[in-house]
């Protein structure tokens, strides 16, 4: 009787695109985290930080519906931030409050951009050069959802 290796092991879930994007997510997001731990952040971290950077004066609900992120567990992210003193709270109203990063969290997201983007090209380039274009509509159109239902697009790759 032989043992199979692992290589050699079928997978057979690898025919369903869903699986397959969940394992390259689970990996990209796996070598992200490990870049972003020199600045001691993880890409939950990062991601509202650069979402602050873009939208200073952000809701912290606002920021939790554009990122995906449960109230409950955007709470403690924010004041994570704001413990290190990344990012600073100031109230709306009642409610709400407004996040804004502060010149620290400015300085760090600057630096940990380029351990970012160089982990993106690392990622890009294992595609191969002619399917390159393509990863991004992709992408979004799988997350946004941009089809008819028959594969055709109802969406330029502008307006994804």
């Amino acid at each position: 009787m032989t043992t199979k290796t692992r290589r050699d092991t079928e997978d057979p879930l690898s025919s369903f695109p869903g699986y397959l994007l969940r394992r390259a997510s689970v990996a990209a997001l796996g070598e992200l985290n490990d870049r972003l731990a020199e600045f001691e952040l993880r890409h939950a971290d990062f991601a509202l930080l650069m979402l602050i950077r873009a939208n200073p004066g952000l809701s912290q609900s606002e920021a939790g519906r554009m990122l995906d992120i449960q109230r409950p567990n955007m709470v403690p992210l924010v004041a994570k931030l704001e413990k290190r003193g990344l990012v600073s709270r100031k109230p709306i109203d009642r409610r709400s409050q407004a996040i804004s990063l502060t010149a620290a969290g400015s300085r760090l997201v600057r630096k940990a951009c380029v351990a970012v983007e160089e982990c993106e090209r690392e990622l890009i380039d294992r595609v191969p050069k002619r399917l390159r274009p393509a990863v991004r509509p992709i992408l979004l159109a799988m997350w946004r959802g941009k089809t008819d239902g028959q594969g055709t697009d109802i969406a330029s790759d502008e307006n994804i």
